[in-house]
Order: C-alpha cells, then structure tokens, then sequence
C-alpha cells in the first residue's frame, strides 16, 4: 500500500481550501436561498438533470456525486445519468431535455460561443416562459455552486 492510499484502495481526498461556510456566512446563505428560487418550479428530474450535466462539464466531483444521487432519489435512471456526456447520441431524452441541456452547455462553456440564437430559440420552443426563466436560473446557480465546490476543493466522500 502506498502513502497516498487507504485501506480500500481509494486515494485520499485533496485538502479543502476554504470553508466558505464558516469565512462568508452571509453570501453562503445567500447561495442557499438562490439556489432554492432558482429550483423553484422546476421539476425536480430535470433539474438533477441539468445539475449533474453543468457539474461534469464544469469538473465538480462534489456536485456531479451530491446530484447523481439526488437524480437517482427523485427516479432518474443510472443510464441517463452516465450518458449525459454522450447525450446527443443516445435515443432516451425527450425534446424537453434535450433543449435544457444545450442550454445548459451554452450557458455553462459561455466563452466557447455565448448562448446561441437557436439554443436559445430551442429552449423557448420547449418552455412556457417562466420555466425558461426559472431554467435559466438553475442553469446560473448550478454555475456558481461548480465554481464553489472546484474553487474551495469541495471534494465528495469515499464510498
């Protein structure tokens, strides 16, 4: 067994940064309560969807794993989910999804191109306007949590 690894083979997690938690309460709790009216209205499938599609492109371990098994409690389905970085290939995402997650990647990667008319335009085809709204507004908090959870070196627990 080498140092960096423990008893069951896994390596150790890297070292947290920064709590912000414990040094920014406010904005923490801030983050908090945008991340629940963002959710709001949303069904909750989609949203894990969203979530767990913003989280691998923006390299997040901890919220790919937190919302990979919150998908997996609200009825997502594991293939799905280990599919969304191959989701224009695969045949099991409706329309609906299909739009939320280019524009989860339009806004997500939005110096490779900004949001294009036709994602956009897309999106619009398949939400009534307050779930755009209420979509673009996960896609938003998603972001911000990825760029938490990476800054800090949030990093998910041993299974």
């Amino acid at each position: 067994m080498t140092t960096n690894e423990h008893a069951n083979g896994h390596v150790p997690a890297p070292a947290q940064r920064i709590s912000l938690p414990d040094l920014a309460p406010d904005f923490y709790k801030a983050m908090i309560a945008l991340d629940r009216a963002a959710r709001k209205g949303v069904d909750p499938v989609l949203a894990e969807l969203v979530k767990v599609h913003a989280s691998m492109i923006n390299g997040c371990a901890f919220c790919i794993d937190m919302h990979s098994t919150d998908a997996v409690k609200e009825g997502e389905q594991e293939h799905r989910l280990l599919s969304l970085p191959a989701w224009r290939e695969t045949p099991w995402f409706t329309a609906k999804e299909r739009a939320a997650l280019a524009l989860t990647e339009s806004v997500t990667l939005l110096t490779q191109g900004h949001v294009p008319d036709a994602v956009y335009d897309q999106a619009a085809e398949q939400f009534e306007p307050e779930e755009l709204a209420q979509l673009i507004a996960l896609i938003i908090a998603i972001n911000s949590w990825n760029r938490i959870g990476v800054t800090s070196r949030l990093s998910p627990a041993a299974k």
